[in-house]
């Protein structure tokens, strides 16, 4: 069986969800339920003996000792983390706490199964980390895509604890021999996304006829990876990717927060028009751009293409019409994740 921390999120729940669909290898899956962790994204798997959920903290060492020992995972697949920018603004501490202490604690306790294993288990095993592109910084304009030997030039808490993750794991592989896998993405958008991101927010608010909120000029650019591209490049890398190394993960997607938005409200002017007649892009409104807003970011995947010969089957054309179709399929969803404490912080960061 694998182990999966954050499995209950945005990301994490869908990888479940896809590896359990293409294969019978339980899932023991760890996740401490903050807001943007939700047990209804894995309700299709209720009663599916192959999926045990765990409610606890990846800081929790005893919790991680007697996991290991008890389900015995041939691999590690770290998802858990604190993982959006503005939220890291307001509240950098306990992206310090989640991103950086939790992922030492876990590999930590890892290292220590991993050094009782016996020798085959010992060698087959790995430990795949799930990071992000923003712990390369910006780029210019025309700068090439991030490159696996890119620099590290965090620039929000969020990227910062990022990349502090990321500086752990490969230590942990040069230092104890841990064998370590990580994934830097670039911007996932489909199912289950938690509606304080770009895409989800924009789709919740233009069926409610809200602003749809945009950052500055909406010319920072992002390389845009359809979620389920995502599951299946890691399942790809835990599969034969080479330990110690990092494999970028994109979608050869580079687009303009502001012309993604305009996609997404004429896809819903397709699918869902508003009852005037009028176009959702109506309802766009520009805002004070955040602190350090990075202008552009760019994955070159080669790598994990010319390596292990993947590419994403998704382009942003059809990732985004799946998108908007699932939203406008899964509005009971949701109304139940867009209710209390999350109104409170949306008028907060958005209000202005």
């Amino acid at each position: 069986m694998i182990l999966v921390t954050g499995g209950a999120g945005f990301i994490g729940s869908n990888f479940v969800l896809d590896w359990l669909a293409t294969c019978d290898e339980p899932v023991v899956n760890l996740d401490l339920l903050t807001y943007a962790g939700n047990l209804a994204n894995l309700a299709s798997l209720k009663g599916d003996a192959r999926h045990l959920f765990v409610h606890g903290d990846i800081a929790d060492a005893k919790l991680l000792k007697r996991l290991l020992e008890q389900n015995r995972p041939r691999a590690v697949i770290h998802f858990a983390a604190e993982s959006h920018v503005d939220r890291s603004i307001h509240g950098p501490e306990a992206f310090v706490q989640t991103n950086v202490v939790g992922t030492q604690r876990l590999l930590e306790a890892v290292k220590q199964y991993w050094q009782a294993l016996d020798g085959v288990a010992a060698s087959a095993f790995r430990f795949l980390h799930v990071s992000t592109d923003e712990v390369y910084g910006s780029l210019d304009k025309n700068a090439p895509a991030f490159t696996e030997t890119h620099p590290y030039e965090p620039n929000s808490p969020y990227s910062a604890s990022k990349a502090a993750s990321d500086h752990l794991v490969r230590a942990y592989h040069h230092t104890y021999g841990l064998p370590t896998l990580t994934t830097n993405c670039s911007n996932n958008y489909g199912p289950y996304h938690f509606p304080e991101k770009l895409i989800p927010l924009c789709i919740h608010n233009a069926l409610k006829g809200k602003p749809l909120p945009i950052y500055g000029d909406g010319q920072q650019i992002r390389d845009w990876l359809y979620v389920s591209d995502h599951c299946s490049a890691i399942r790809r890398v835990l599969e034969a990717g080479t330990t110690g190394q990092t494999y970028n993960v994109g979608g050869w997607n580079e687009k303009a927060n502001l012309d993604v938005v305009r996609t997404l409200c004429a896809t819903l002017d397709e699918l869902q028009p508003r009852a005037d007649g009028q176009a959702y892009s109506r309802q766009i409104t520009f805002v004070s751009d955040r602190p350090g807003h990075d202008r552009r970011y760019a994955i070159d995947a080669g790598k994990l293409e010319r390596e292990l010969g993947w590419r994403p089957a998704e382009t942003f054309e059809t990732g985004i019409r799946k998108t908007v179709r699932w939203y406008l399929d899964h509005a009971d969803w949701v109304e139940n994740v867009t209710s209390g404490t999350y109104r409170t912080w949306i008028d907060q960061q958005y209000g202005k």
